[in-house]
C-alpha cells in the first residue's frame, strides 16, 4: 500500500461545511441582541491593551505585538458576523482586568477565551465553528510565555455515546488526523533532543487517546473506522530537530483543523464538547511546537476557519 500523499493526510478538508456562505445557513430573524457582539467588543479592547504595550522594546513588546495581531483578526471577524445578521443593538462592555502589563493582557486572554467557549455548544453550527477559533487563537496565545498563561488544560476527550450520522463524516476525517498525528510523534522522536522526550510522550499520548475515542464513537455509530497509513508524506524532509519540531506544529494544526470540522458539522452537544476540547489541545500543543521551530506566528488567530 502507498504511502497518503500531504494532499490527502496532513490537509484535511474537514472544513468544507465552513465553505456555505453564512446567509444561507439561517433563515428568519431574531430580535435578541447579538451574544457575539460583547465578544467582539471585548477582542477590541483587548487588541487596544496592547497596541498600548506594544509600543515599547524587548520581549515583552514583541508578546503584546502577538497578542494585538491575534485580538484585533478576532475582533474583525466577529463584528463581520455582526454586522451580517444586524440584529437589534444592545449595549456592550468589555471586561477591564485589574493588572496592568502582561499581567493584564494574560487576565483579559483567559476572560475571553472563557466568553468564547461558553458560548461554542449552544450556538447555532455555522457560527460556534468560529467561536471555537476564536477560544483556540486565546488559547494558543497563552501559550507564548508564562506570562500570558498558561491558561486553563481542556483535559482529555471523552467519547459520547451516540454520534449523530451526518457527524460520521467528519468524525472519520478527525481520525485520519489523529492516525498522521500519532505517526508523527512517532517520526520525530528520533531528530530531537533527549529534553523533548516527556514533550512527545505526551503528545503522543493525547493523539492516541484521541484516536481511541474515535474509534470507539464510530464503532457506536455502525460505521467502520478508517484504519492508520503505514507510512505518511510530510511537507518537508524531516532531517534534523527543527524540521522535525515543524512537522509536528503540522499536524497539531491539521488534527485542530479536523476537530474544527467535527464542530461546525453536528448540533449535538456532547460531541461539540467532545470536538472543543480536541481543538483546544491542539491549538495549545501547536503553538509551543511552533515557537520551538522558531515559525512566526507561533500562535495562530482563526484555527479551522482559514484551513
Amino acid at each position: 500500500m502507498t504511502p497518503r500523499t500531504r494532499r490527502d493526510l496532513l490537509r484535511l478538508s474537514a472544513l468544507a461545511a465552513l465553505a456555505v456562505p453564512l446567509a444561507a445557513c439561517r433563515t428568519g430573524y431574531s430580535d435578541e441582541p447579538d451574544p457575539l457582539a460583547s465578544l467582539a467588543e471585548q477582542a477590541r479592547a483587548d487588541a487596544a491593551a496592547a497596541n498600548a504595550l506594544a509600543s515599547g522594546a524587548g520581549a515583552e513588546a514583541s508578546l503584546a505585538k502577538q497578542v494585538a495581531t491575534v485580538r484585533d483578526a478576532h475582533a474583525r471577524a466577529l463584528q463581520a458576523e455582526v454586522d451580517r445578521l444586524n440584529r437589534p443593538k444592545a449595549a456592550v462592555h468589555a471586561e477591564t482586568p485589574g493588572g496592568s502589563g502582561l499581567a493584564g493582557l494574560k487576565e483579559r486572554l483567559a476572560t475571553a477565551r472563557g466568553q468564547a467557549e461558553a458560548l461554542v455548544v449552544p450556538m447555532e453550527r455555522y457560527r460556534a465553528g468560529l467561536v471555537a477559533a476564536v477560544a483556540a487563537g486565546c488559547a494558543g496565545l497563552q501559550q507564548l510565555d508564562d506570562r500570558l498563561g498558561p491558561g486553563a488544560d481542556p483535559g482529555t476527550v471523552s467519547p459520547v455515546g451516540s454520534v449523530p450520522e451526518e457527524s460520521v463524516d467528519p468524525l472519520q476525517k478527525a481520525l485520519d488526523a489523529e492516525h498522521a498525528a500519532v505517526w508523527v510523534y512517532g517520526l520525530v522522536s528520533a531528530f530531537l533532543p533527549a529534553n523533548y522526550n516527556a514533550g512527545v510522550a505526551e503528545g503522543a499520548g493525547e493523539h492516541q487517546d484521541r484516536r481511541d475515542a474515535c474509534v470507539r464513537m464510530l464503532d457506536a455509530a455502525g460505521a467502520t473506522p478508517h484504519g492508520p497509513e503505514p507510512a505518511y508524506i510530510t511537507p518537508k524532509p524531516v532531517t534534523d530537530a527543527t524540521s522535525a519540531k515543524s512537522v509536528v506544529a503540522t499536524a497539531e494544526a491539521d488534527a485542530a483543523n479536523a476537530w474544527a470540522g467535527v464542530l461546525a458539522r453536528t448540533d449535538d452537544q456532547g460531541l461539540r464538547k467532545v470536538a472543543l476540547t480536541a481543538l483546544l489541545g491542539s491549538a495549545r500543543r501547536g503553538t509551543r511546537w511552533r515557537q520551538a521551530a522558531g515559525e512566526n506566528p507561533a500562535a495562530l488567530a482563526l484555527i479551522g476557519l482559514n484551513a
